[in-house]
């Protein structure tokens, strides 16, 4: 990979999946790129095409479950300073893919802008949470998003109107794209309001959570009117394990890693608790986290 020495980015070779991810689970990635700025990324994916290599991009690994064995091409953080910057002005936020949502989040409460306060307590970059909508059931990030600046993995860059956006539960419909930035429209609020705001969100998102295990989060989708979580729960699962995986005993829909959880551990706990909840309520259940093989 001579060619990765001419490009403008910071390389990691062979590195362990398990160390980037929530779940602790993942076995060796081929490469672990951050590259400097838009150009350089431009660049790597024009080089990365040519030559017929995989990319995937990563942002905080708490939504993705890496399969045991290699993975193969390149994995993209956008993690340096020029995507992590944030500034506000009026009512506007504009922030790069690489910021944490809890930046985001203390960001919006110091300048007095409301909105964002459902964000707290979520460990995503804002590129994941804008690509997989995440939120609660009051909001989710597609109902701030003004514009994303994106690019596609031609090297092509180009900003997207929130507006024409097909937001959907959980997820952005954005696949094609590697998400830059985006502009969050928030609305001036008195600071102590917004705080008091950030910590119910974040009390109730701690206590509904097993700390005490490496997660990916919520595992499956919550069907329509109803919660992945109380059907699993109804179905008697809590605590079932198979090898070092569990459905958590706080959380029916959180798998955890007990210590020793392998992703194949992990995706046939999936595979039975889908069966069991389709057997006993008829709902097929839809997966959540994303799986990299």
């Amino acid at each position: 990979m001579n060619w990765l020495k001419k490009l403008n980015v910071k390389v990691k070779k062979k590195v362990r999946l398990s160390k980037h991810t929530t779940f602790k689970i993942g076995g060796c990635a081929d490469y672990l790129i951050e590259p400097k700025n838009e150009e350089s990324l431009k660049a790597l994916l024009i080089s990365a095409k040519k030559r017929k290599i995989r990319v995937l991009v990563m942002g905080a690994g708490s939504n993705i479950l890496a399969c045991d064995s290699r993975i193969k091409g390149i994995i993209v953080r956008l993690s340096s300073k020029h995507f992590s910057k944030i500034s506000v002005r009026g009512n506007f936020m504009d922030a790069g893919a690489g910021c944490m949502v809890s930046r985001i989040v203390l960001s919006a409460e110091h300048s007095g802008l409301s909105g964002a306060e459902f964000l707290a307590g979520i460990p995503a970059t804002l590129g994941g949470a804008v690509a997989m909508n995440a939120g609660t059931k009051d909001a989710s990030t597609g109902e701030i998003v003004e514009k994303i600046r994106a690019m596609d993995y031609n090297g092509r860059a180009l900003t997207l109107e929130g507006g024409k956006i097909k937001f959907q539960y959980r997820d952005a419909g954005l696949g094609k794209y590697i998400i830059l930035g985006a502009r969050l429209v928030l609305k001036k609020s008195p600071r102590a309001k917004i705080y008091s705001k950030m910590m119910r969100y974040m009390h109730a998102r701690r206590s509904g959570i097993d700390w005490q295990y490496p997660c990916a989060g919520c595992v499956f989708k919550n069907p329509e009117g109803d919660s992945a979580g109380r059907l699993i729960d109804m179905c008697g699962l809590k605590g079932k394990t198979v090898g070092g995986a569990q459905v958590s005993k706080r959380h029916a829909n959180f798998i955890v890693n007990t210590g020793s959880a392998t992703c194949a551990d992990v995706l046939s706990l999936m595979k039975l608790v889908k069966r069991t909840v389709k057997s006993r309520f008829g709902v097929a259940l839809r997966p959540e986290i994303k799986l990299w093989q």
